[in-house]
């Protein structure tokens, strides 16, 4: 895919890897196990078979998934998520959090196994692990002169 945002932006910068159409739903099939090219397609209505070969083939060059050959003749892959890719869930989560919230039909909704109940997200300390009530997105230049003043 080429590069179609200039912006130096996390967000900008990771619709150029997944913001084309389909490669999300792909990385979504293979998180939800739908591992084979026909199970994807299946699952995918209306992508073309090219269409999701230059999709996985993307997805392998960019190290969001990996493919394994489990037939030569004719040669067929099974195709799973890298580190990367399966990091992704969380946007996933997000998403489907926000559908349930905003969208006139709802189809998935995201809850706690053991009680039935939505959950939220929430954003925890990397140093500490505690709960943190207010984020706040700052640029990383920013963070590099503050730490050069100090």
């Amino acid at each position: 895919m080429k590069t179609r945002y200039d912006i130096p932006c996390n967000i900008a910068q990771s619709l150029n890897l997944i913001g084309d159409r389909w490669t999300l739903l792909v990385v979504h099939e293979i998180l939800n196990g739908n591992t084979m090219f026909n199970e994807i397609k299946k699952a995918l209505t209306g992508i073309s078979s090219n269409l999701l070969s230059e999709r996985l083939r993307y997805l392998e060059d960019e190290g969001l998934i990996k493919s394994e050959l489990y037939s030569k003749h004719p040669p067929r892959f099974r195709y799973t998520l890298t580190k990367s890719g399966e990091d992704l869930e969380h946007v996933f989560n997000s998403l489907i959090i926000w559908g349930s919230s905003h969208l006139q039909k709802c189809y998935k909704q995201l809850i706690d196994p053991t009680t039935g109940d939505e959950v939220e997200i929430a954003y925890y300390s990397k140093k500490t692990g505690k709960l943190v009530e207010n984020v706040e997105v700052v640029a990383v230049e920013e963070d590099i002169v503050k730490a050069g003043e100090k």
